[in-house]
């Protein structure tokens, strides 16, 4: 239970220095360590009292730092702004986190803004430090830093550093930054100083100061040490230099060596390093008497700390996978919202994101990033190792990924058709199948990283405004569409999911989009913006709009380009009209989608008697178990916090769900009961199920499929109440829904006394339930393993469950596409059909019983035609009638103006 302090009590002290010895040295000021604690004393009663959110704004400057070790000592979680974060970015983060104090403190001095309504704010004991990973862009997402993670990072450096009080590091990085922050932090834990300066290393008076205040160190990223080639740094005299440390990513193994080498003719020490914010900076550093033998590892773990490697990566090489840390030094977790500022502790380990293998000298090596991976054209390409293999072609270039199409980047039209043809060269993919594009230079973040985002928003600029027909291009090509706005996206989720309420930050599930709703807006978000990722119903709207020119980092660095023919710069290309798209032959659908397409078609031509192939409505019901786990089962995983939201939200989804089902099933077949007499009470109720002595098939049967699919959700919603429930499906995903499928097909194998249930025992609640839990392991099958499991238990479950070896074929063959097969390919001139149907594929269940009969006898494919033509009316129908009742609604409730 989260803890409420409302005194100041001391949090974390950091200062480890004799009282006389040196803290902080700036070209005019010599602060040691009894007053920098004095001036710690006295920002702390500037502070306030009772633990506060403070947010901290400023250069490398002594106000700057004496706020942020007044904050963590006076027990306030405080967050330092990464540079360049201000005007709607910091709003954006005020306006989430509404900080109690804002303080500016830079060269000019120390500016404090109480902003606290004088409410007391509830804190996690621990929590000492806020953190942004995302540079420039004051994304609201932060890392909760605990005062043991500050503390056994921050010694675990200065212990492989071998820092000692005679050491003084230069302040080379921001502090808004987490490398640059564990500098000052490692530094002053171990009673050593700072040179602080906001001076560039171009610049020659910061080498200057460097040597004439004696400094020991300085820290970089790659682009400090490509800035570094254009300086005298080489021939400068800086007899105190004793190491330099690099990080904040992959500096090429030949620059390492080279580096390396200088140092030990120059007598300094390379310590390459391996971290993320999530880990409080340091996770693994490469001993410098390594770094020339071994240049392109990242070494062993930092003391304290322990690396495996998870290889259930799909598509990984052998002994290469997912690159998984522990140690004290793992964040807290993540804050959304003022709320998770109270919650403790959440992971155990990190999971890096990193594809990485252990050497042969046994020395860690990061092979490639999960999120830099594109699967085009049945090829999965490693963004970074192609960026490396045009690199070794003396091709400077960029690799990005736009849906599943590579896009690289070159920083003069000279090299664009080298590059084309290197990477086809490297990669096997056809020409058509990616760009490249010239640009003057490369953008990169505050951080000096590259800026991957601006180059994919650049890319998505391109494709929306130069995408003329090219005559040798396939006509299956990828199409470029022009961008719609995110109101205009936002518009459309509203439309569509009946929620005037939806707002750019909501998702597809957020909004409680269901299977009903869910090819309908995938078909019309396609076309008008692309391929969508396999992930879009998670994502917010505003993830699919591409940000807005002036918002984006770096604007300058994607102008036109030196030489006789200049590309267009961003204005210019923005000028120009869309292009016409090109017409495709070949789209792709999601294979869910084809699969109720497909389904629904052999149900009502297996009951007019123009096929038999059976199996169809089986098969709908694991589809619908899959859309289930992805559509309602969706929250955020890790299994840790307050679940009472998350389990709301689930049984609220799901009894909608089951409502949109069984409303519009219970009208229709309580009017034809109430025409043509044909069907019992029980069956109008969709609980026919339940009558006893049901034991042979009936037109009382005909709705099983409603009546399974109904009650199984209402059942699902029960589950999911129970506390405890959610949190524990969503630690453990894959092993739950195994669970659910063992307990399901437990009940099968007793209710039917065998393998085979006789009928109608096979449409029977009891006897099927195990299908939806079947799909709903198809959903969490996400790695080759599981992926291999789920496709065992179908091959074990299936067989023998009719007693009919085309039925189960139907089903088996169905079940293994939706496993391995993420989408398919289909005409074009098709895929709006083919969506359409799948998303009126359950009024088409629910009508046809009353439509194929009186027509089949003299033309069964024309009664296969009118079915079809009545469930996509009634499917319109009710779409229709539901909008309008629903804004009439909302007009209801709207006040008089």
């Amino acid at each position: 239970m989260p803890m409420l302090l409302t005194r100041t009590e001391p949090a974390l002290d950091l200062l480890g220095g004799d009282p006389g010895a040196p803290a902080l040295v700036t070209p005019t000021t010599r602060i040691d360590y009894a007053e920098l604690r004095d001036r710690i004393d006295d920002r702390r009663r500037a502070l306030g009292d009772g633990r506060r959110l403070v947010f901290l704004s400023g250069g490398n400057t002594v106000e700057a730092v004496v706020t942020y070790l007044a904050a963590l000592a006076g027990g306030h979680p405080v967050l330092l702004l990464p540079a360049g974060v201000d005007g709607a970015a910091l709003d954006a983060l005020v306006g989430r986190y509404a900080p109690d104090v804002v303080v500016r403190a830079d060269e000019a001095g120390f500016e404090l803004t109480d902003a606290s309504g004088g409410t007391p704010r509830a804190f996690h004991p621990e929590l000492a430090l806020l953190a942004s990973t995302s540079g420039s862009t004051g994304s609201p997402k932060l890392v909760r830093l605990s005062r043991t993670n500050v503390t056994s990072n921050a010694r675990s450096i200065a212990d492989y550093l071998g820092l000692t009080p005679d050491d003084r590091a230069a302040t080379t990085l921001p502090l808004g930054y987490c490398y640059g922050l564990s500098v000052v932090n490692s530094h002053l834990v171990t009673g050593a100083s700072l040179l602080l300066t906001d001076r560039s290393i171009v610049e020659p008076a910061f080498w200057d100061e460097f040597a004439s205040l004696g400094a020991t160190s300085f820290a970089g990223v790659p682009y400090t040490y490509e800035l570094l080639e254009s300086t005298d740094f080489a021939r400068r005299d800086l007899p105190d230099l004793r190491y330099v440390t690099q990080a904040g990513g992959r500096l090429a193994p030949e620059k390492v060596r080279a580096l390396a080498r200088f140092g030990r003719e120059r007598g300094f020490d390379l310590y390459v390093m391996y971290g993320q914010t999530e880990a409080t900076a340091r996770m693994a550093y490469l001993p410098p008497a390594l770094a020339e033998t071994a240049a392109g590892a990242i070494g062993v773990p930092i003391p304290g700390g322990s690396f495996r490697i998870d290889e259930s990566v799909p598509g990984a090489a052998a002994g290469e996978g997912e690159l998984v840390y522990s140690g004290p030094n793992v964040m807290m977790g993540y804050a959304e919202s003022p709320a998770d500022l109270a919650r403790g502790p959440e992971l155990s380990e990190l999971r890096t994101g990193d594809l990485a293998r252990r050497r042969e000298d046994g020395l860690l090596e990061i092979t490639g990033r999960l999120s830099r991976f594109v699967k085009s054209f049945g090829l999965r390409l490693d963004l970074d190792r192609i960026e490396r293999l045009l690199a070794a072609d003396g091709l400077e270039a960029r690799a990005v990924a736009l849906d599943e199409r590579l896009v690289g980047f070159v920083r003069h039209d000279r090299f664009v058709d080298a590059a084309r043809d290197a990477v086809a060269r490297h990669t096997g993919l056809p020409v058509h199948a990616f760009d490249v594009h010239a640009l003057a230079e490369f953008p990169r973040t505050a951080n000096g990283k590259p800026d991957h985002a601006a180059l994919r928003a650049h890319a998505t600029l391109l494709r929306a405004t130069d995408a003329p027909a090219a005559p040798s291009s396939p006509a299956d090509a990828p199409v470029a569409t022009p961008a719609a706005s995110v109101a205009e996206l936002r518009d459309l989720y509203a439309e569509l999911l009946g929620r005037p309420d939806a707002t750019e930050d909501d998702s597809f599930a957020s909004l409680d989009g269901d299977s009903l709703n869910y090819v309908e807006l995938a078909l019309r978000l396609e076309e008008r913006i692309g391929a969508l990722p396999a992930d879009w119903p998670s994502r917010s709207i505003r993830s699919f709009a591409p940000p807005a020119l002036s918002a984006e980092p770096a604007v300058d660095a994607l102008g036109s380009s030196p030489g006789d023919e200049p590309t267009r710069t961003h204005a210019q290309r923005a000028a120009l009209p869309p292009a016409a798209p090109r017409r495709r032959r070949i789209a792709r659908l999601e294979t869910s989608v084809v699969l109720r397409a497909v389904a629904i078609l052999l149900i009502v031509a297996t009951h007019a008697d123009v096929v038999q192939l059976k199996g169809g409505a089986h098969l709908l019901l694991a589809v619908a178990g899959f859309n289930l786990a992805r559509f309602r089962f969706g929250g955020s995983a890790g299994g840790v916090g307050d679940e009472r939201p998350e389990r709301r939200r689930r049984v609220r989804g799901l009894l909608r769900s089951a409502t949109l089902i069984a409303v519009p099933a219970v009208l229709w077949i309580g009017g034809v009961a109430l025409i043509a007499r044909t069907y019992d009470p029980a069956t109008v109720l969709l609980s026919n199920q339940l009558v006893p002595g049901a034991t042979a098939w009936s037109e009382q049967w005909q709705f099983w499929f409603l009546e399974t699919l109904v009650w199984s959700i209402v059942g699902l919603a029960a589950l999911f109440a129970v506390p405890g429930v959610t949190r524990l499906e969503r630690r453990h995903p894959f092993a739950f829904a195994l669970a659910v499928l063992g307990i399901a097909l437990v009940v099968r194998y007793v209710v039917s006394g065998g393998i085979t249930p006789s009928s109608p025992m096979r449409y029977a609640l009891p006897a099927i339930a195990w299908l939806i839990a079947l799909g709903w392991l198809v959903a969490r099958s996400t790695t080759l393993p599981r992926k291999a499991a789920a496709s065992a238990i179908v091959l074990a479950t299936v067989p023998g469950f009719f007693g009919d070896p085309v039925r189960e074929g139907i089903v088996i063959v169905g079940l293994g596409v939706l496993i391995w097969v993420t989408s398919l390919p289909v005409p074009a001139v098709l895929a709006g059909a083919l969506g359409t149907v799948a998303s009126a594929s359950m009024f088409v269940y629910l009508t046809h019983w009353q439509v194929y009969p009186p027509i089949e006898e003299w033309s069964p494919p024309l009664a296969i035609v009118a079915s079809f033509a009545v469930g996509l009316a009634a499917w319109w129908a009710w779409g229709r009638a539901t909008g309008w009742l629903g804004a009439r609604r909302r007009r209801r409730r709207r006040p008089a103006e």
